[in-house]
This record gives structure tokens, C-alpha cells and sequence, in this order.
């Protein structure tokens, strides 16, 4: 099904002062503090086909760092 076309003009209302309203605008004012907030990771395609879903992947990265702790040179006797 097609969307159809909007008949309203894209336009400000006479009310509203873009030049007020753009004076105190910062670019990327919040841009750090969102990347800081965030941690999505992009998963390939062939690694997504073998954990579909979020369980499935954090479990797997969990027995990594538990594999990883196990293995590690740190924590064997020498």
C-alpha cells in the first residue's frame, strides 16, 4: 500500500521565531554523553546466523571470559 501524500505545507507557524528559537543551538551538544551511554556492537552476518539472539550471545561471552580466566597466564602457578 502507498503512502499517501500530505497536503499540510511544511512550514513554521507565524508564531514561532526560527531565529530565537535556533540562538542558543549547539551542534553535538549531546553527542558524548550519548556514546558514552551506549554499547550496541554490530554483528556480522555469519555470527548472528550462530546466535540469533541477545541470550545466546552473552551467554557465549560469558563462557569467553570465564575461558579466558582460566587460561590466562596471570593465574596459573609458575
Amino acid at each position: 500500500m502507498k503512502k499517501q501524500k500530505s497536503n499540510a505545507k511544511d512550514e513554521l507557524r507565524s508564531e514561532y521565531d526560527l531565529s530565537q528559537l535556533l540562538k542558543r543551538a549547539v551542534r553535538g551538544k549531546y553527542a558524548k554523553a550519548y556514546h558514552a551511554g551506549t554499547n550496541l556492537v554490530p554483528l556480522a552476518p555469519d555470527v548472528h546466523k550462530a546466535f540469533p539472539s541477545e541470550r545466546e550471545v552473552n551467554d557465549a561471552l560469558r563462557l569467553v571470559i570465564e575461558l579466558r580466566k582460566i587460561g590466562s597466564p596471570k593465574t596459573r602457578a609458575r
